[in-house]
């Protein structure tokens, strides 16, 4: 039976904002729906959250679930790694739409740093992402899938994620199955682990869900 990715990974918010603007931004309304911030599109860093690390139990955190890592400033992020480094037990994602904008090295063996692809015309910042920041995992998500990707460079990426649009939007896209099998196909044959979302059920059919993570998630999720 399919699983919620929020069940296998949990957000840890330390920062709230980005001003990407994208149409079909869930954060963005959920900032607005909750009155978390005055203002989304100017990100906010809350390090009160960083004690969530020295939690005991072993996690898969998602570090950027309302914002972009290139909207996080350099003193944010390596208050952050540093906080990561002392608390290696857990597994730490980040994700970008912009990772032409940073310029890092982290050597953190619980570090994963991905990029956001929707569409064929975003493919390059797969390439970008290996570019800019040098570090040793990395994963990519294509969600929400906007058309058929086509041929990708997924060397050195250790994990993929694929979903469609949720919610209510106006003119709101669908993904296609032969898209997601693509793109499936393409990973396994270099061994990348694959994730479709549950938002994908209705698509592809319980029997064609493929949900893998890589390892090093699946060990945490054991000790949990």
């Amino acid at each position: 039976m399919s699983v919620c990715i929020k069940d296998l990974i949990q957000n840890m918010n330390l920062v709230v904002g980005c001003d990407i603007g994208c149409a079909y931004c869930y954060a963005r309304c959920n900032c607005r729906r909750f009155h978390i911030t005055d203002d989304f599109s100017v990100p906010e860093f809350f390090p009160q959250k960083l004690r969530l690390m020295e939690n005991r139990t072993a996690h898969n955190w998602l570090l950027t679930g309302m914002s972009d890592l290139s909207g996080w400033r350099n003193e944010w992020r390596e208050a952050v790694f540093s906080k990561m480094a002392e608390n290696p037990a857990h597994n730490y994602l980040f994700l970008t739409k912009r990772p032409e904008r940073l310029d890092f090295s982290c050597d953190l063996e619980s570090a994963w740093f991905g990029v956001t692809v929707t569409s064929a015309a975003e493919k390059r910042r797969i390439s970008d992402l290996r570019t800019h920041i040098r570090t040793k995992h990395y994963h990519v998500t294509f969600e929400p899938l906007f058309d058929d990707i086509g041929e990708v460079d997924l060397r050195g990426v250790g994990w993929i994620v694929i979903g469609t649009e949720t919610g209510r939007r106006r003119g709101k896209a669908v993904s296609r199955i032969e898209w997601v099998r693509s793109l499936t196909a393409q990973a396994h044959s270099l061994g990348i682990p694959v994730f479709m979302k549950e938002d994908l059920l209705p698509i592809m059919g319980e029997e064609n869900m493929i949900q893998e993570l890589p390892a090093e998630f699946t060990r945490v999720l054991e000790e949990q």
